[in-house]
């Protein structure tokens, strides 16, 4: 997202959290077979606290930087399966940059990757720029150390999906096409049924990526989130977001979306007299009727409002039950 979560967004929300926990919530519910679409991909991103654009190390939510891969590992594992069983998740979206991986912590790090693969879950690797006043690759030779480590670490996983980078604002269309086109080109062993194209500006429209032959056969990744417009109806939002996407449905994750979860706000009412209500109606019933996966954000990520989960113990709860309840729909539950 640009200027991520808690940067961007209005800065009054309430920052309580309501530990609530869904009685009716069933439990995770094992991933339908991949759809003619995206729909396979029910999924939620996983946060550093201070934000993935970072100029060193990125560090998920409740992992810390001296963490061997043993205790990365444990704590990866506790949170997967509560995004599992609280949410219904299939899927994870996990932050890296050059000083993560070319440094002593991706030896640890890996441990994240490795628990949400133990148990069952797709993962998506997403690179982020180092700064958020940056969308260009700013080393490209260090770009490609880091991916060649990490393909070479993943690229035989079928469950492994790779996002060369995130939010590429900096990059006009043919540029960023270039750019792409070089990625697939020195990972050609990777399908390109696993590489997620990112969007132009803030990933915020596929239709230029899609149409781009250079990228066939590629998935696609959008962003969208509420307070980009105002619309207070749930067929303005709908309006906006399909024309960013165009005719490309069947390519698109949206792997970023989000909406205020420690306000209160009930997301199962006013879809057509509220702002966040109607524009969360719209993502996840427009996931649904096209058959889109997406990719909330975010699923663990302290002192943020968008936050689905809150620690709770030793464990982790949910923080609003109708937005949970209303994510799930999106995903087809």
């Amino acid at each position: 997202m640009p200027t991520r979560a808690f940067t961007r967004k209005p800065i009054g929300y309430l920052l309580t959290v309501a530990a609530l926990v869904c009685a009716s919530q069933s439990a995770f519910v094992p991933a339908q077979s991949a759809a003619a679409a995206t729909s396979q991909f029910k999924g939620v991103n996983w946060a550093d606290t201070r934000d993935n654009y970072n100029t060193g190390w990125v560090i998920p939510d409740g992992l810390a930087a001296s963490d061997s891969y043993s205790q990365v590992y444990s704590v990866a594992d506790k949170y997967i399966k509560a995004f599992q069983s609280n949410l219904g998740a299939n899927t994870v979206r996990l932050p890296i940059n050059p000083p993560s991986v070319s440094q002593s912590w991706w030896s640890a790090y890996r441990g994240a990757i490795d628990a949400a693969l133990a148990d069952g879950m797709k993962v998506v690797i997403s690179a982020w720029t180092e700064k958020t006043s940056v969308g260009t690759v700013t080393d490209m030779t260090a770009w490609k150390a880091m991916w060649s480590t990490v393909v070479g670490a993943y690229g035989g996983n079928g469950d492994v999906y790779f996002e060369p980078l995130n939010e590429p604002y900096g990059y006009s269309l043919s540029q960023w096409v270039s750019v792409c086109s070089t990625w697939l080109s020195q990972f050609s062993s990777v399908p390109r049924g696993r590489v997620v194209i990112s969007g132009t500006g803030y990933n915020d429209n596929i239709t230029g990526v899609g149409a781009s032959s250079a990228l066939n056969g590629t998935l696609l990744s959008l962003h969208y989130y509420g307070y980009w417009n105002s619309y207070t109806k749930e067929s303005s939002w709908v309006s906006d977001l399909k024309g960013r996407i165009g005719g490309y449905t069947g390519r698109t994750i949206i792997d970023e979306f989000g909406a205020p979860m420690t306000t209160g706000t009930n997301y199962l009412a006013n879809h057509d007299n509220g702002q966040f209500q109607s524009y969360l109606a719209a993502v996840t019933d427009t996931a649904r009727s096209d058959g889109m996966g997406s990719v909330y954000w975010p699923a663990l990520r302290t002192g943020d409002s968008y936050s689905l989960q809150a620690h709770s113990g030793s464990g982790l709860s949910n923080t609003n039950t109708s937005g949970v309840t209303q994510v799930r729909w999106g995903w087809g539950y």
